[in-house]
C-alpha cells in the first residue's frame, strides 16, 4: 500500500497564483488519491478559487491562510526579513514541523531559495543548495544542475553537485550507475579553467560513474544521465537553449503561413507538428528541485499553466516517496568517507 504523502502549495506565488495551482491541485487530487494537499495564502480567496475549480468538497485539499505575498521582483533579503507571513515562508515551515513532505512554489527563485535555506538548512556535507531540472535529449532526458543558485563555484562544489545529481538519477529514472559530465568548452584534459580541472580531478578518482567532460551540444545527446556546471553557466545554457526552442517554433510558424501552399503543407504536416511539439512540450518537464536542502523544495516555472504546475506536484510527490534528501545524505557520507580513507 503506498504510504500518504503531504505537499505544501505556496498558492500565491507565481504570474498566475491561484488561478493555476488550484485546479493544478485538483487535477492531482483526482488522480492521486493518497496525496494530500495544504494550499497556502489568502483563504478567502483560495476557498472561492476552489469553488470556481471544483475542488472545494475534496477531502485531500485544505487550505491553510497566510496574510503576505512575495512578488516576482522583489529582493530575496527583503522577502527573508519582511515576508514571515508570506505564503511562501509558510509553506517551507509547514516543510519544517514536519506538517508536509514537500513543498512546490512558482514564486521568486532567489526568494525561495534564501528561505528554504534559511528554515530548512543545508545537508551535512552541502556548502550549497543546486537547481536541478530536466532537459528533453535525444533517447529520453538529462539531468542537468546548477542552473542558476550559485554564480561562483569551486572544485568541490562542482563535486557535491555532481553527486546529487547522481543520486537524482538514480532515485527518480531508476538508472542503476547513472553516467556524469561535467560541462567544459571542449572534452580535451588541457580545456577549461582552473575550478573544471580540479572538479575533472576529483570525480575521476571518485565512486561515481564519470564520463569526462561534456560540450554545450552534448547536453541534449543522451549520451550522459547527469551533466554538472555552475550556476551561471548552467542558466545561460537552458535560456539559451529556451531560445532556440523559441525561435525554431517562429520561423516555422512564419514559413507555414507564407502563402497557399505553405499552408496546404502545414495541414498535411499537422499530426507531425502535434507530436514534435509533445515530445518537446516544456510543460512536462516543469519543476526544478533546490537539492541539498533537510527537506524537498520544487520550483515551478512562474509562467507555468495549470498542466505544468501539476508535473512541478507530481515530481515533488516522488521525491517524497524515493526519499531523495536523505539517499543524498547517505550517498555524500559514503563518498566522503572513502576520500578520507585514501
Amino acid at each position: 500500500m503506498t504510504e500518504s504523502v503531504t505537499i505544501a502549495l505556496d498558492a500565491m506565488g507565481g504570474d498566475h497564483g491561484p488561478s493555476v495551482v488550484v485546479p493544478a491541485a485538483v487535477a492531482v487530487a483526482k488522480s492521486h488519491s493518497h496525496v494530500s494537499q495544504i494550499l497556502v495564502g489568502d483563504q478567502e480567496v483560495l476557498e472561492a478559487a476552489l469553488r470556481q475549480h471544483g475542488g472545494s468538497g475534496i477531502d485531500s485539499i485544505r487550505v491553510h491562510h497566510a496574510s503576505q505575498t512575495v512578488a516576482m521582483d522583489e529582493p530575496p533579503s527583503q522577502a527573508l526579513r519582511l515576508k514571515k507571513d508570506s505564503s511562501m515562508r509558510v509553506a517551507i515551515n509547514l516543510v519544517k514541523d514536519g506538517e508536509a513532505d514537500a513543498i512546490v512554489s512558482a514564486g521568486n527563485t532567489g526568494a525561495l531559495m534564501a528561505t528554504a535555506r534559511y528554515v530548512l538548512k543545508t545537508l551535512p556535507g552541502i556548502d550549497r543548495p543546486a537547481i536541478i531540472t530536466t532537459i528533453p535529449a535525444i533517447g529520453g532526458y538529462t539531468r542537468m544542475l546548477d542552473l542558476g543558485a550559485n554564480v561562483d563555484c569551486s572544485a568541490e562544489h562542482l563535486f557535491q553537485f555532481a553527486v546529487m545529481g547522481s543520486v537524482m538519477a538514480e532515485a527518480l529514472d531508476n538508472r542503476g550507475t547513472p553516467k556524469v559530465g561535467l560541462l567544459n568548452i571542449g572534452e580535451e584534459e588541457i580545456k577549461g579553467n582552473d575550478q573544471v580541472k580540479q572538479a575533472a580531478r576529483i570525480l575521476s578518482q571518485s565512486e561515481l560513474n564519470y564520463a569526462g567532460y561534456v560540450e554545450g551540444d552534448d547536453i541534449f545527446k543522451g549520451d550522459v544521465d547527469v551533466v554538472v556546471c555552475d550556476g551561471f553557466v548552467g542558466n545561460v545554457a537552458l535560456k539559451t537553449s529556451e531560445g532556440v526552442a523559441s525561435i525554431i517554433a517562429h520561423y516555422l510558424r512564419e514559413e507555414f503561413q507564407r502563402n497557399l501552399l505553405t499552408k496546404l503543407a502545414g495541414l498535411i504536416a499537422l499530426p507531425v507538428l502535434r507530436n514534435l511539439r509533445k515530445r518537446i512540450d516544456p510543460r512536462q518537464y516543469n519543476g526544478a528541485s533546490l537539492l541539498g536542502l533537510r527537506g524537498i523544495v520544487l520550483k515551478s516555472h512562474g509562467g507555468a499553466d495549470a498542466f505544468a504546475f501539476q508535473h512541478a506536484i507530481e515530481t515533488a510527490v516522488l521525491e517524497v516517496e524515493k526519499g531523495v534528501p536523505a539517499l543524498i545524505d547517505q550517498r555524500l557520507d559514503q563518498m566522503l568517507s572513502e576520500r578520507d580513507d585514501k
